[in-house]
């Protein structure tokens, strides 16, 4: 990886980006950057980023989309590629690359979703299922507390937090929200309106704090949703594409939904991309008339080399099988370093896969975590929908070395989290 050059450093001024993110991007933004203490991230190259002033940052945060690390050689020639030939597309001609990305997100999906709606992200794709909900005659949606799907205005309708939602009221009509792992609040709500409804759902809740459901909830679901004529949409745009150590998260329990959301992964960490993969029975009326959903930059040819590239990648280099093996090594690692150091901050730890959670007591010592973490040189997330949770989200390529990275990371910060809230102060932070 080649550094940044000294005349490169010094064109970077850390308080002239934060006031030109403050006039021109976003004020929040720009208060963030600074109390974060001005970290940058100018490149990146497998399982690290690397600031303006050389110093990297191993990559365990990203919002999950970087499972193939960054600049995948394979997805970036791939895109390179099509960028030098004919990165994007009339929208009237065939398409060649978009069919092949197509045939190739088919072949891994669960069967019976044989059809591939390609969008821009994540809220692009729930947008396409509600349409295609509705379209088919399931016009109640249901989904649960604290779910997220996406901030446009319809995934927002099927979003379970009030403080995103509130805002912007009123949303999509004729909407209900249960309680995730409580399947007989959903067969209450289902039975209200048999045959209308269309239950939205994570296999895992990302942002909700990595809420690993009980056994059994998925088949319940799928089964509830049978037996009251409702359409099952799994969104696995977070857990899917080996991110929780299977394929997919709807692997778990063998569920097969009517829909299935696509994304994070499908970029190959190179260019942004999802998708909604559909039975044909939910995509017949796309189908009829694509024009009733369509959008210019979806099938973007790069976006295409992207994601055909991306899935080859995932599946010839066995990503799942790494996740699952990675994660079985990184979840007691942490747990018994932030066991032995700072106990009692830590409500929970958990995980499946590459997908890690660190809950705290407090939301202030999650974020206090999370700044210690980037001192030490890792980046991870907090989780939207739970502030206490911090999340940890790396590439499916960690070596050894970047495992020691990690753990001594995690230990300087449990050292610094005891240190700032001992025992006798711990239950004073909020």
């Amino acid at each position: 990886m080649g550094m940044t050059t000294h005349d490169e450093e010094t064109e970077f001024d850390v308080e002239d980006v934060i006031r030109l993110m403050r006039a021109h991007l976003n004020k929040g933004r720009a208060s963030l950057a600074e109390m974060l203490g001005g970290h940058s991230e100018v490149a990146s190259e497998g399982c690290y980023v690397y600031g303006h002033d050389g110093r990297r940052y191993l990559e365990c945060g990203g919002y999950g989309v970087f499972i193939l690390g960054h600049r995948h050689p394979a997805v970036t020639a791939a895109v390179v590629r099509q960028v030098m030939t004919h990165p994007l597309a009339t929208r009237v001609l065939l398409e060649p690359v978009a069919a092949r990305a197509a045939q190739a997100v088919a072949e891994i999906t669960p069967p019976g979703l044989e059809y591939i709606h390609f969008v821009a992200s994540g809220s692009e794709a729930t947008e396409a299922a509600i349409k295609m909900a509705r379209g088919n005659g399931r016009r109640r949606l249901v989904s649960t507390i604290n779910g997220y799907h996406g901030k446009t205005m319809g995934a927002l309708s099927v979003t379970g937090r009030q403080i995103y939602q509130d805002p912007f009221a009123p949303l999509l009509p004729d909407r209900a929200h249960v309680p995730f792992g409580d399947t007989d609040a959903l067969v209450r709500v289902l039975e209200s309106a048999p045959g209308e409804c269309c239950v939205f759902l994570e296999p895992v809740q990302g942002e909700g704090g990595v809420v690993i459901p009980p056994a059994g909830y998925l088949r319940d679901v799928r089964g509830a949703c049978d037996e009251y004529g409702a359409m099952l949409v799994l969104d696995e745009i977070l857990t899917g594409l080996g991110r929780c150590g299977r394929m997919w998260g709807a692997d778990i329990e063998g569920v097969l939904p009517d829909i299935m959301l696509i994304g994070k992964g499908l970029s190959g960490g190179v260019v942004p991309v999802a998708a909604a993969a559909a039975t044909a029975e939910a995509y017949a009326l796309i189908n009829r008339d694509p024009l009733l959903h369509s959008s210019t930059f979806a099938c973007a040819p790069i976006a295409m080399a992207a994601a055909e590239s991306a899935v080859r990648a995932i599946v010839d280099e066995e990503i799942p099988q790494r996740a699952a093996a990675l994660g079985q090594r990184l979840l007691p690692a942490i747990t018994q370093i932030l066991g032995d150091r700072c106990p009692y901050l830590v409500r929970d730890i958990r995980g499946i896969g590459l997908l890690l959670a660190v809950e705290f007591h407090a939301p202030d010592v999650a974020g206090e975590f999370m700044v210690e973490l980037l001192d030490a040189g890792v980046v991870t997330g907090h989780s939207l929908n739970a502030s206490r949770v911090i999340r940890m989200t790396p590439p499916a390529y960690l070596a050894d070395a970047d495992i020691e990275f990690l753990t001594s990371a995690v230990e300087r910060a449990a050292d610094a989290l005891a240190k700032i809230y001992p025992p006798a102060t711990a239950g004073k932070a909020v």
